[in-house]
């Protein structure tokens, strides 16, 4: 008999129209136990597939009865350590989890984000078990709980667990949405005041940072549906415009307008609503993220060059 893949279980098991409903789904409970269905089916065809993974799927997954129970326990067999261990900080996320249901719901619309934006990602069993940036994001939203119910010791030392295990490092304070793709997850840091908005895209080594010591809005806040591409630095209390992109290693200083293409050092706008911006130095054929710092140089070496020639006539 032909074993089924863990590749061609999942396939049949959530098809593409089960996905749009789970997407479009506006009740928290219908989604969150969709998300936790598709879950569970994945994790029996996992364990059939590779019985060497047995103990963890068990624990985490097959021997549990909720989303809720089985990312407390993912959560707490990262987090735990001498200090703090697992008997601890297990019940702490469950009552979290049990007593806010929309922390459930945005954990559940983070795992459908990250299956549908990350090519690399099947399942949300994967994210689940495996990827730090879910894990790290999960995990703020703990410390946030921590942190709106006057728990600010516990919820710094939630901050600091996901800092030493992920290398993340967000402030229990600031304000994250639902649908987060957080992928790869290295070096993020999010400062206390900032802001991030739904459906938003955000790869690794990116600070949403304070610009000195400011006191109130001092960090960026990222509108909905926003790309931020890796080694960005997005400092102030700026905003980022729905919709829009920031190219990788650029800084950010200025606002951004919405449904536009920003990069470089400072971030320079390219385009907005799809179309290019023209700039003094557009008369370089540049591709679709075009080298702003060297087209600008050129530009004034093409002034100089003319000056020069001026002052020789």
């Amino acid at each position: 008999m032909e074993r089924l893949s863990f590749a061609s279980l999942t396939l049949s098991v959530m098809t593409s129209h089960k996905r749009l409903k789970l997407r479009q789904c506006t009740n928290c409970e219908c989604v969150i136990n969709g998300v936790w269905e598709w879950v569970e089916e994945c994790a029996r065809g996992a364990a059939a597939e590779e019985p060497a993974m047995r103990g963890i799927l068990d624990d985490v997954c097959l021997s549990r009865n909720s989303l809720a129970t089985s990312i407390s326990a993912r959560l707490a067999r990262k987090l735990s350590r001498r200090d703090m261990p697992r008997e601890l900080i297990e019940p702490l996320i469950r009552e979290a989890l049990t007593e806010d249901q929309n922390i459930l719901s945005q954990i559940a619309q983070d795992l459908i984000a990250i299956v549908d934006r990350d090519p690399a990602c099947r399942t949300p069993l994967e994210p689940l078990l495996f990827y730090k940036g879910f894990h790290a994001i999960t995990t703020y939203r703990i410390s946030h709980w921590l942190w709106q119910h006057d728990r600010t010791i516990m919820a710094l030392q939630f901050q600091s667990l996901a800092s030493e295990v992920f290398a993340v490092d967000i402030h229990p304070a600031a304000t994250i949405g639902c649908g987060i793709l957080l992928d790869h997850a290295t070096s993020f840091v999010v400062g206390e005041t900032a802001i991030i908005r739904d459906n938003v895209s955000i790869l690794h080594e990116v600070t949403l940072g304070g610009t000195g010591k400011d006191e109130g809005k001092r960090h960026p806040t990222v509108c909905d549906n926003v790309l931020i591409g890796t080694g960005c630095k997005v400092l102030g209390p700026i905003t980022i415009g729905e919709n829009s992109r920031i190219g990788a290693n650029s800084v950010v200083l200025t606002d951004i307008p919405a449904n536009a293409t920003a990069i470089g050092i400072p971030a320079s706008v390219v385009r907005i609503n799809g179309n290019k911006v023209v700039h003094e130095s557009e008369v370089l054929n540049q591709r679709d993220y075009p080298d702003v710092v060297h087209a600008e140089l050129a530009a004034l070496k093409q002034r100089l060059d003319a000056l020069e020639q001026r002052d020789t006539e």
